[in-house]
């Protein structure tokens, strides 16, 4: 199973998902968007690979993704819970 991706709010500039990590290992691959993002730890833990530098986080850790930057992300638990926010919203989300 997949990432399931809920959108909670959205207007503006500014766009707020969920996304869940149904069980360890679950991963969101390598990639780069013109969106900056700030990413909250809700739930479980995460490994995050930002610019080629590993961060992990747990529970209440944040992280600022920039511009274009590569990133990933990689569920240490199962039901790990992140809060996305986007600026500019993800057009592409909403589809």
């Amino acid at each position: 199973m997949g990432i399931i991706r809920e959108v909670l709010a959205h207007g503006g500039n500014l766009m707020l998902t969920r996304n869940t990590f149904p069980t360890k290992g679950t991963k969101a691959e390598t990639h780069t968007h013109y969106h900056e993002q700030i990413s909250y730890i809700l739930s479980g833990s995460f490994r995050f690979v930002l610019n080629g530098e590993e961060k992990i986080l747990e529970i209440g850790g944040s992280l600022y993704i920039p511009s274009n930057a590569p990133h990933s992300a990689e569920a240490l638990e199962d039901n790990s819970i992140v809060l996305d926010v986007f600026t500019p919203q993800r057009e592409d989300f909403l589809k």
